[in-house]
């Protein structure tokens, strides 16, 4: 009973972590054009440094899920805190193209230890197997739940007070991560550490098909996911709607994204993960597929931020629930940290080329058509992931059924 009431504060905790830290990451497409008027560096470079920190945040994610994994999750968050605050205080100041990406590289390193990879691979460790895919998805919800309550007061706060206040205030809330930290001390004890185990279960992962199968579809995730937060705002302001609706869509994507990411890891524990995966990615297709074909009115607007934040982190809790399965949760934070690199490398496309792509041909139509491509691709891909105790769509399609086997 103690180690389940210690286990729910390590949950509720990382939760905490992850809306500090995603939250203020999230709302950063807000600042972009505020940004560009006051410095004048163009939304290409802006998108840059911006998709810069993107990528450092995914190259630091496996280095810390193993500082994690040896020292201590504690000690990690609490580091990163410290330096995501001062850089978030940095970026008003930042009035070059080369220091703003420096300033926002640092800031990705620094948000490293609230991913998701590090938590969740943290928490999994300390909970049953049966739990993992569960608890991915309401520690996932963090992420969103810290957008739903940013992007608005965000939007509000750069409309009130200006633009450096609204981004000083959001990188001041970096220090709220470290209290919860603190939890991370007093959970349940962690498993053991890993030994030559641990390294060869991380060899074992890098060689085999299926984990970067998983690494395929996390990185298109990635790329969709930054795409639209970085982005979002700007093709609302495409289409001529009022600032404010930017607000309302980036809320919208955290709250839906709050029921879709729980709501999956429910699912989860009674059906297979990879075609979960599938339907995600189909899902969102489908929704760009119609959001193209519809008129660019407000309520189309926050329909289809309802319908993306439905599928949005909801692919979180497969992706690591798969990772779990196959390879255990001994190295679930080191691995995950894998996964979530390349994830990133999708995030850098995705907020490097929208920039590109709008300052090129005046409009962002060739993001959404890559996007909708790769999503299509993904829903394939996913069928191909093996999952113990599942048989795979295509392998049930083509095996062999053997005499007296019922059709």
């Amino acid at each position: 009973m103690e180690n389940e009431k210690q286990g729910g504060w390590l949950v509720a905790a990382a939760v905490g972590v992850l809306a500090v830290t995603m939250g203020t990451r999230t709302v950063f497409g807000l600042f972009l054009s505020p940004l560009n008027s006051a410095t004048g560096l163009g939304i290409a470079a802006i998108s840059l440094a911006v998709a810069v920190g993107q990528l450092a945040w995914g190259l630091a994610q496996p280095l810390c899920g193993a500082l994690a994994d040896r020292y201590g999750a504690a000690r990690v968050i609490a580091a990163g805190s410290l330096l995501g605050a001062a850089c978030g205080m940095a970026v008003p100041f930042a009035g070059s193209a080369a220091s703003l990406t420096l300033v926002l590289a640092l800031s990705g390193v620094a948000a490293t230890v609230g991913s998701p990879s590090l938590l969740v691979g943290t928490v999994s460790a300390r909970v049953a197997p049966e739990r993992r895919g569960m608890v991915a998805g309401i520690i996932g919800a963090g992420g969103p739940l810290g957008q739903l309550v940013l992007a608005p007061a965000t939007q509000g706060l750069i409309a009130l007070a200006g633009w450096m206040s609204a981004m000083l205030s959001i990188a001041a809330l970096s220090i709220a991560a470290l209290p919860l930290a603190l939890a991370f001390r007093r959970g349940p004890g962690p498993v053991a550490r890993a030994g030559n185990g641990g390294a060869a279960t991380v060899r074992k992962a890098l060689a085999s098909r299926g984990f970067w199968l998983i690494n395929a579809t996390f990185f298109v995730c990635g790329l969709h996911v930054f795409f639209l937060v970085t982005h979002l705002p700007g093709v609302i302001e495409l289409c001529g709607l009022p600032a404010r609706v930017s607000g309302y869509a980036l809320a919208l994507l955290g709250l839906f994204n709050i029921a879709g990411s729980i709501g999956v890891g429910f699912v989860i524990r009674r059906h297979s993960m990879q075609r979960t995966l599938a339907v995600l990615f189909a899902a969102r297709a489908l929704g760009i597929v119609l959001f193209l074909a519809a008129p660019k009115t407000e309520p189309v607007v926050l329909a289809f931020s309802v319908w993306m934040g439905i599928t949005y982190m909801a692919v979180l809790p497969p992706t690591a629930g798969l990772v779990g399965k196959l390879y255990g949760a001994e190295r679930l934070a080191t691995l995950l940290g894998v996964v979530f690199m390349l994830h990133q490398v999708g995030a850098f496309l995705g907020s490097w080329l929208g920039g590109v792509v709008l300052e090129r041909t005046g409009s962002y139509d060739g993001m959404w058509k890559l996007d909708l491509t790769l999503a299509i691709l993904a829903a394939g891909v996913s069928l191909t992931i093996p999952e113990p105790g599942a048989r795979t769509a295509t392998a049930a399609l083509s095996a062999p059924r053997s005499a007296g086997t019922p059709a």
